[in-house]
């Protein structure tokens, strides 16, 4: 069993502990949390499990990981506070752990990730010996292995485009949807996650693994975007109200172009409620996908609905990233040491998982 701490019992902490729960490969050996009042309390208690895990969740940082983990989950957020997330992730390698995180968007595509990022890393685990792995879902498996498997099904292939259509009033993160996305805040106002060059930092890395997995040559990456207005007032039920008049829906693309012409897409389209942005596309059932489609002949579709803690979807969303970094953890331990990314680590079944449920 390999000794597996999880760093963070928020959106991605609480499903981190119940994959790592699952595994039977893993030990969850401990929790760190930041919140005092955590403190003490039961890892199954924080992940809603409904019964005890034997494991008390600890604000120790220093104690946990004298205790030499083989690997740490770390899940706390790394959007408004990279310099932390990054120096976390740096003393878990530092350590002797394997790490898989979604924390860090610029090291998803880790051989292009700007110095001052990587080579902390790679410092880290030539004093530890640790490893890691950087993933997600959007950015992560839903425009990375997903949309290069289904590619090899076709047999032209014009464009790949990558889609997550959400409805965000599921997604508890209000900063994020108000403040990073801009929901809710006058026209006028320049939300950061559409900020210029902001969206390739986001996802470009996610464009260049495609390219370099196709074997293609990108000429640049662009960027795309419309916002539209609220026309009436909406009520969310995790998030209050948002007025008529202000931003309600978000349209971005973010293009690898190849040969002149948009080739490798990945476009968002987010609402805060479904009235709103009507002829835009929209999920199956309103409330959140992800989607991969293969331009070319044959014509291919894929789409994904995930749902966890009472079918909430940005929750499954979630669980998807925690599964596909969860599931690296035992090939990472067995291999060299290094910093890795999703063209390194296979996407493998659920071996051993099948029907199984936590003791």
């Amino acid at each position: 069993m390999i000794p597996t701490v999880v760093w963070g019992t928020g959106n991605v902490g609480r499903a981190a502990i119940r994959a790592v729960a699952a595994h039977p490969a893993l030990a969850l050996t401990a929790v760190l949390v930041h919140n005092p009042a955590k403190s003490g309390r039961d890892a199954g208690e924080l992940a809603g499990l409904g019964h005890p895990l034997g494991v008390a969740a600890s604000v120790d940082t220093t104690a946990v990981l004298a205790e030499r983990p083989r690997a740490v989950v770390y899940a706390a957020s790394g959007d408004i506070r990279p310099d932390d997330a990054l120096a976390d992730i740096g003393r878990a390698i530092r350590a002797g752990a394997v790490v898989v995180t979604p924390s860090l968007y610029p090291l998803y595509d880790q051989r292009n990730a700007p110095p001052e990022l990587r080579d902390p890393v790679l410092a880290a685990v030539a004093e530890g010996g640790g490893s890691l792995f950087v993933s997600g879902v959007d950015p992560g498996w839903g425009n990375d292995v997903l949309p290069l498997l289904v590619s090899g099904l076709g047999t032209e292939v014009d464009v790949i485009r990558c889609q997550e259509i959400f409805d965000y009033s599921t997604y508890e993160q209000e900063d994020s949807v108000r403040h990073l996305i801009g929901m809710g805040h006058p026209m006028d106002y320049q939300p950061l996650m559409l900020a210029e060059s902001v969206p390739t930092m986001v996802w470009g890395g996610q464009i260049r693994l495609m390219a370099r997995a196709l074997g293609v040559e990108l000429d640049e990456i662009r960027e795309t975007s419309d916002r539209r207005v609220l026309e009436t007032t909406v009520s969310t039920r995790t998030m209050g109200e948002f007025a008529a008049g202000t931003q309600g829906a978000v349209r971005f693309e973010v293009q690898g172009i190849v040969g002149g012409e948009p080739r490798i897409v990945i476009e968002h389209i987010t609402r805060i409620h479904a009235s709103c942005a009507p002829d835009w596309p929209s999920p199956p059932d309103g409330v959140g996908a992800h989607r991969v489609v293969i331009e070319g002949r044959p014509r291919i579709e894929v789409t994904v609905e995930a749902s966890d803690e009472g079918e909430n979807r940005s929750a499954g969303g979630n669980a998807t990233a925690v599964g596909r970094l969860v599931s690296a953890i035992d090939w990472l331990v067995e291999a060299e040491p290094g910093l890795y990314d999703a063209l390194d680590v296979p996407l493998r079944p659920a071996v051993g998982r099948l029907g199984r449920r936590p003791a």
